[in-house]
């Protein structure tokens, strides 16, 4: 069902960089560029800003209606302190495109159509409800959304993103971790569910710290599209240690969403506390308006916040620590989708 692109991360470099395409090269670009600005907690609009590109040209760049060039790749690494990481994705691209002007000068390759969620704006997250739930050694996600879908096609697939970072404050290191130990399929054990049956899921980027993914609406049984003007349930959840999660975690509000509700369970004997900020297009990072609400049980702590109507762009971080027990996290960070 899915190919593990870290089964060739004992290749020699050369020899990996010979099977990349201009095709790839530039997807693996555009994936590291949105990997970082995900980190960093930025839309596509304050990138360009802080780069002082037009503010349509980091969206490009990502679409992959832009190619990469050298003065993007430099800026935009050095604007997210990627810790040389973009830049190396340019130089990956260039090899390539020179490889591929050697051998088929007249003949640029073709970059094959995007399928699109449905035509125009059709989905609307009328649910958004998270359960992140940390048992001493990992991380287990649990992600329940109701869509709605308000176009005029059947949607077939939903795009999740997975995305860490160990040590935001020092990329270098963090980018060197990943290398050595990068999340795997294997570990994430990823399953999706929508009305009952399983989803068969794709991988559209797979990167050491960052993947993005197709949640299919079909399995070995059938197809159950989402068509116009119904709504559905999906739920899918993965699995993360906490030597790759972190003591924080970031919510990214893609599409037009009515509500959305983070809950955090942590062991009570680790004595957790937790806070959050919140940052849109328009204002800067400020605290949660509300504060979550704990509960406490016999072994869990519990911390649940919920916002309505959020803004689109708009970005919630949760953040954790304990005040008991080992320590764990660290200065880590975590995002997902």
């Amino acid at each position: 069902m899915l190919t593990d692109h870290h089964a060739g991360a004992g290749l020699p470099m050369d020899a990996q960089e010979e099977e990349i395409t201009v095709h790839q090269a530039a997807e693996d670009f555009a994936a590291e560029l949105a990997r970082w600005r995900e980190v960093r907690g930025l839309s596509k609009r304050a990138l360009a800003q802080a780069m002082g590109f037009d503010p349509s040209y980091v969206s490009h760049m990502e679409s992959g209606r832009h190619k990469p060039s050298e003065d993007f790749a430099r800026l935009a690494d050095e604007a997210l302190n990627a810790g040389k990481a973009i830049w190396r994705r340019w130089g990956e691209y260039e090899r390539a495109r020179t490889r591929n002007n050697r051998t088929l000068p007249s003949a640029p390759e073709p970059r094959p159509p995007e399928q699109p969620y449905a035509t125009g704006s059709a989905l609307v997250v009328e649910h958004d409800a998270a359960r992140l739930q940390y048992d001493g050694r990992s991380y287990r996600l649990t992600m329940r959304r109701r869509l709605r879908n308000t176009g005029t096609e059947p949607v077939t697939r939903y795009l999740i993103r997975i995305s860490v970072d160990r040590y935001p404050g020092d990329p270098e290191r963090s980018n060197i971790h990943y290398r050595q130990h990068p999340l795997t399929w294997d570990e994430l054990a990823l399953t999706a569910t929508c009305r009952g049956e399983a989803m068969r899921w794709q991988s559209k980027h797979d990167r050491d710290a960052f993947k993005e993914v197709w949640l299919l609406f079909d399995n070995e049984q059938g197809r159950f599209p989402l068509y116009p003007g119904e709504s559905v349930w999906i739920e899918y959840a993965y699995t993360v240690s906490d030597e790759k999660w972190g003591n924080w975690f970031q919510r990214a509000v893609r599409l037009p969403t009515e509500r959305l509700e983070v809950q955090l369970a942590f062991p009570a004997v680790l004595d957790p506390v937790v806070w959050g900020t919140e940052t849109s297009m328009t204002a800067e990072t400020s605290p949660l308006r509300t504060p979550p609400v704990r509960s406490d049980d016999a072994e869990l702590r519990t911390f649940t916040w919920i916002t309505t109507t959020p803004a689109l762009h708009a970005r919630y971080r949760l953040e954790w620590r304990f005040r008991a027990g080992p320590e764990c996290g660290g200065t880590q960070q975590r995002e997902f989708r």
